[in-house]
């Protein structure tokens, strides 16, 4: 199942098809989980190349990743891909997580090293017997089953990043320690993306790289995740978002306007797909490709 996985994806960039996928993180409560599935029975009539589940920081979400993950390989036409990271695990344990994942039937792993429990911008300080980058868990990923591994990538560098250049150093090491494709942070400059895409082929690297679409449905929100995780919202965007202030609906009716002009960009200019953030909810999501003109 995974090198049938690997080969489709490899064959979407190869032939110029493009691949469509969806993020969901565990739910917290039964409220939670009742949101979530109502948004995968949304969209999994648009056969997803797969869908990814977030995993907790420092492993809070734990189990409820592995079953909600799980579940979907089991009870869903769709191919289901787990989040792990480095963060409050020993080499052990996340042996021991990943022996999880393939009894479930779960062959497709996010590699992260994770951010630290203040935030993304806090020191590094690796868990006592765990790992240190995400290239280790890569490796230990590849080495412990039959898994397809894919790797976090971040157009305008991850926030630790001593440059550009640096952090493009960081993705092909992961690529050359086993990734087989990346999934890059939120961004709102195609720009931005085609430049880190440049800057790994040019060091020889080319898995697939798929943007990661995240629309503005709250500019304040958006903009504190965007400090977090180094993303800036451009001016121009913030003025045409601003300009609908006092208006919910027409600040989210500009939000879907402004990610369908995105993807379009970034499909017109070669990007082997678009991997859609859904925060546990499929109508944003349906509202771009019903932009898009995608039909189910």
């Amino acid at each position: 199942m995974a090198e049938d996985r690997i080969a489709s994806i490899a064959q979407l960039v190869r032939d110029g098809g493009r691949s469509f996928s969806f993020e969901f993180f565990p739910p917290k409560d039964e409220a939670g989980e009742e949101q979530l599935w109502r948004a995968i029975s949304a969209l999994e009539p648009y056969r997803p190349t797969f869908v990814s589940v977030t995993y907790g920081a420092g492993g809070s979400s734990r189990d409820t990743t592995v079953r909600v993950t799980s579940r979907i390989a089991r009870e869903t036409s769709m191919t289901p891909m787990a989040h792990l990271t480095c963060v409050g695990h020993t080499r052990a344990e996340l042996e021991s997580i990943l022996d999880s994942y393939a009894a479930a039937g779960i062959h497709n792993v996010m590699a992260l090293r994770g951010d630290p429990a203040d935030g993304p911008r806090a020191p590094w300080k690796a868990t006592p017997g765990g790992l240190t980058y995400a290239t280790e868990l890569v490796e230990l990923a590849r080495a412990r089953g039959d898994f397809t591994v894919g790797v976090a990538a971040f157009p305008e560098g991850h926030p630790t990043a001593e440059s550009l250049d640096h952090d493009a150093d960081v993705l092909v090491a992961k690529a050359r320690a086993g990734a087989e494709f990346a999934v890059t942070q939120m961004f709102f400059r195609a720009s931005d993306y085609f430049a880190l895409v440049d800057r790994v082929r040019a060091r020889g690297i080319d898995i697939p790289v798929l943007p990661g679409i995240m629309p503005i449905l709250n500019l304040n929100a958006i903009r504190r995740q965007g400090e977090l995780i180094g993303c800036e919202v451009p001016a121009d965007i913030v003025a045409r978002i601003s300009a609908h202030e006092g208006d919910p609906a027409a600040v989210r009716a500009e939000g879907i306007a402004l990610a369908a002009e995105l993807c379009e960009e970034l499909l017109a200019g070669g990007a082997p797909g678009l991997h859609f953030y859904t925060l546990n909810r499929s109508k944003a999501t349906l509202e771009i490709f019903a932009a898009l003109n995608m039909a189910v």
